[in-house]
Order: C-alpha cells, then sequence, then structure tokens
C-alpha cells in the first residue's frame, strides 16, 4: 500500500512510499533479534561511540533537518532549527543518564561484593508522534541503543520523511545491520509490529491510543510498556504586571499551533479587576500573533496544523464548546489567504461550563473564572489527565501550596507549560501516561537493574548450614 507526506501549508508531496506489512514486520523482527547479541555486548563506550557519529551526522544535516520538520508538521523553520537542535543535544544527556541511572556499581562486603548492573530488554519498538517528529522519538531511541537494545521504528504516517532522514543518519554512523530498523506505515503497520515478539513497546502520542496499547499488552507482562501522552493542561494566572502574564499564557497555549503535549488548555483566572485585567491582555496579544506558512518572511509564530483535518476537527470541538454555552472572546477560524490547514488562535470562556475533560489539539484555550485560590487548585486537577500544570505568582505561599497539591509531572511557575529540560523526566499522570517517564529518566525503561552477590572463590558454608546430622 502507497502512502504520502503532504506539507499542510501547500499541499505539496513531499514523500511517497510503500507500507509495511505483516510479513516486512516479521522479517525486521528476525532481523533486529540476530542483531541483538553482538550489540549487546559490546562494551559501553563503542556503543556511545555509534551515538556521537549520529549526533555528529544530525550537526552536518541540521539544515536539511530543518526544512524537512518545517514542511511536514507545518511549524515555522525557527522552531524546526529548535527542535533539531534538540535532538543533537539529546545524545549528551542520554549518555549521561545512562552513567547516572543504568550504570554499575559494586560495594565490598565481608564475603565477596554486591555488584549492580544493568542489562538491556532486547528490542524495542519505538511509535513517533508528528508534532516533534525528530526529537521525541530520538529521546526513545538513543537511550534504547545506549542500553544495548535493538529498535524498530515506525514514524508517524504523517512524518515519514524525517524518519527516513532519522534512519539514514543512523545507518551513517554506522550501526550495524539489525540494529536500528525503520518501517514506514500506518495504524495497520503499528498494529503488526506491536503483535511481533518485541520486547518493549516506546510511544509518544495521544492517551486514546496509550489506552489501547495497555489493553492490548495486558496479557504479555513481559514487554515493558512506556507511554508519553497527551494532557488537558491548566494554567493558573493569578497575580503579576498583566502584560508579563499574558506573554507566558500565550507561549503556552499557542506555541507550535498548540500541538504540544504540555500546551495549556485551561486558563484558570481569579475574578475581579486582576483576572480582568490579564484575560484582556491575553485576548490583545493573542490577536497580534503572526500566522503563517514554514517559510513565510518575515518568519511567523505560528504555522499550519498538521492537516486540514486536524484543523476542521478542532474547529469541530471548538463550535461543540460554544453549543454547551461558552462564550468566544477570540474566535478560532480559518486566517484569510491561508489554507485549511491554518487556524488562528482560540480563546473561550467555560466559567460555569461542564466542558469535556478532552485534549484539543490546537490553538484554543478555554477560561475559567474562580473565586479564590482553593477554587484554583480544584479547577486545576479536575481532568482525569496529568502531564503539565502551571502557576503565575509572586506569592511563594501559593506556590508552595499548587506544587504541593497539584497533580502533574511538569509543574512550572512563571514560566510556560511547555518549558522542559532533557536533563529532567518528562511525564505525567493518569490518563497522561503509566508512571515511566522519558527525557533523562529514558534510561530506567531502557534497560532492568540485575543485583549480584559474588565470590571471587568458591566458599565453603557447610559451618552455616543448620540442623545437619552429626
Amino acid at each position: 500500500m502507497i502512502f504520502r507526506s503532504i506539507d499542510p501549508a501547500s499541499d505539496t508531496l513531499l514523500w511517497e512510499g510503500e507500507a509495511a506489512d505483516t510479513a516486512n514486520c516479521a522479517a525486521a523482527v528476525a532481523r533486529a533479534r540476530a542483531a541483538f547479541p553482538a550489540w549487546a555486548a559490546l562494551p559501553q563506550a563503542e556503543r556511545e561511540d555509534h551515538v556521537r557519529r549520529y549526533k555528529i551526522l544530525l550537526s552536518d544535516r541540521s539544515d536539511t533537518f530543518a526544512h524537512a520538520i518545517a514542511r511536514e508538521t507545518g511549524k515555522p523553520l525557527w522552531e524546526a532549527k529548535t527542535e533539531i537542535a534538540s535532538m543533537i543535544g539529546k545524545v549528551d544527556i542520554s549518555i549521561a543518564a545512562q552513567a547516572e541511572r543504568a550504570g554499575s556499581r559494586e560495594q565490598a562486603t565481608p564475603f565477596g561484593r554486591a555488584v549492580l548492573r544493568h542489562k538491556p530488554h532486547g528490542l524495542m519498538a519505538v511509535l513517533g508522534p508528528y508534532n516533534f517528529p525528530g526529537h521525541l522519538p530520538n529521546g526513545h531511541i538513543v537511550p534504547a541503543l545506549l542500553a544495548g537494545d535493538v529498535v524498530i521504528f515506525k514514524p508517524s504516517e504523517l512524518t515519514p520523511l524525517v524518519g527516513e532522514l532519522m534512519a539514514e543518519a543512523f545507518r551513517d554512523a554506522g550501526l550495524p545491520d539489525g540494529v536500528f530498523t525503520l518501517l514506514q506505515g500506518g495504524r495497520d503497520t503499528g498494529a503488526a509490529l506491536i503483535a511481533q515478539d518485541i520486547d518493549g513497546l516506546l510511544f509518544t502520542g495521544s492517551a486514546a491510543a496509550g489506552a489501547h496499547f495497555a489493553r492490548v499488552m495486558a496479557d504479555r507482562p513481559g514487554v515493558i510498556l512506556a507511554l508519553e501522552l497527551g494532557g488537558n493542561n491548566p494554567l493558573v494566572a493569578w497575580d503579576g504586571d498583566a502584560q508579563a502574564v499574558a506573554s507566558i499564557i500565550v507561549q503556552s497555549a499557542f506555541i507550535t499551533a498548540g500541538q504540544r503535549c504540555s500546551c495549556a488548555r485551561r486558563l484558570i483566572l481569579p475574578q475581579g479587576a486582576a483576572g480582568d485585567a490579564i484575560l484582556d491582555a491575553t485576548v490583545a496579544l493573542a490577536r497580534r500573533l503572526t500566522i503563517g506558512a514554514w517559510d513565510s518572511q518575515p518568519e511567523p509564530y505560528m504555522g499550519a496544523l498538521i492537516s486540514a483535518d486536524a484543523a476542521a476537527h478542532a474547529r469541530a470541538r471548538h463550535a461543540a464548546l460554544v453549543a454547551l454555552g461558552g462564550v468566544e472572546l477570540l474566535p478560532l477560524e480559518q486566517p484569510a489567504g491561508l489554507g485549511a490547514a491554518f487556524l488562528t488562535p482560540g480563546i473561550i470562556d467555560m466559567t460555569g461550563v461542564d466542558a469535556p475533560d478532552e485534549e484539543i489539539f490546537a490553538p484554543l484555550l478555554q477560561v475559567i473564572r474562580v473565586a479564590d485560590f482553593d477554587a484554583a487548585i480544584a479547577a486545576a486537577n479536575a481532568t482525569r489527565y496529568g502531564l503539565a500544570a502551571g502557576l503565575v505568582s509572586a506569592d511563594d505561599g501559593l506556590w508552595d501550596r499548587f506544587l504541593l497539591e497539584s497533580r502533574a509531572g511538569v509543574v512550572n511557575r512563571n514560566r510556560p507549560t511547555t518549558g522542559a529540560t532533557g536533563a529532567m523526566p518528562f511525564g505525567g499522570l493518569g490518563a497522561s501516561g503509566n508512571h515511566r517517564p522519558s527525557a533523562y529518566y529514558a534510561a530506567d525503561y531502557c534497560a532492568y537493574p540485575v543485583a549480584s552477590f559474588e565470590a571471587s572463590e568458591v566458599l565453603d558454608l557447610t559451618a552455616d548450614i543448620k540442623g545437619l546430622a552429626r
């Protein structure tokens, strides 16, 4: 089956190829299985040398990667450049994490030594998302390779070109045949892959897909499952200069056209003049955001969504919120002169409305006004998700409360909810994950610990055996 990748800004064909079927998946697994013993047996320093060569190739090809990311996702070129920079930086961070979290250590004892080692699981299947088609799968793949695992990677069917470039870079870095394998395709390919004899499934994507994979793997406890999913993320903006607060809100809600799993979806504001000022400043600033194609000049703040279908779905969800009683403060609509995949930032007041607890993956922000900080925390936690949350306030006491009482894996203060560092874990609670955070903690799910009690000589323990007949 042939499938195609289309530039959402211009409807230009970027890539086309054959989707892998069940036989292709089985053959890829067989090759990976054959490659695993030798790769796992390599000294750690040699595996690090391979991924460092990969890093050099990413640097050398950064312009090619940035253009491919921008064209396939619709994000502006400036933002695509930050993604390839994150991919490059991931290598050194992953090497440090492997040494710290999945290395070896030993301790002398009166009868020998106690040794902790980590061993690779084996074959990891990585399913990539479309919003960060390089950076997010890279955050699974590099730690897995460092741990000694072999990897089969299926990119999103919406961003296969970036997957092809990653595969070329791994190949040119000298990885042995079967250590890294690319399979292209859609849902059928993904289903065929995870039905094979794999040891791990590493997935970044929607909560619905993550829940499906958890059900599929319920009877396969031997398969390590690491899920990094979405969120209906709250941002509580409580006090501060209205313009400065608005800039944090806009960055939280509308960066990447709202297509980050850590974007703020719900803005929680105090009732009264302070909240009014923040909301007015936010609406005014959002109106000024520039929107355009990935290569527009001057560079736009926001590009296209991943597809016209994604934009249409977002508009339908927005219309449903209005029908429930939401008050439109800034319309979510197709901007004049641009294609169907583009949307303007939307802001809707949902105070007092029983809105669905869902992630709308688009530049749409829902506003909730509350009477006091107790109500703000309650509103923030009123979700089955738990990926990201934020507080904008100069009050240290409110921050201490928010940090203690909020339920999310990434909790930021006076910074956008989308701010995160690869040198820390990234993941969430509830429908946002399965308690296996990625980023710096990816090393934890790419290898398993082996504890040993060792002596270099055979010890005679006869005297320690109780109850022997005399």
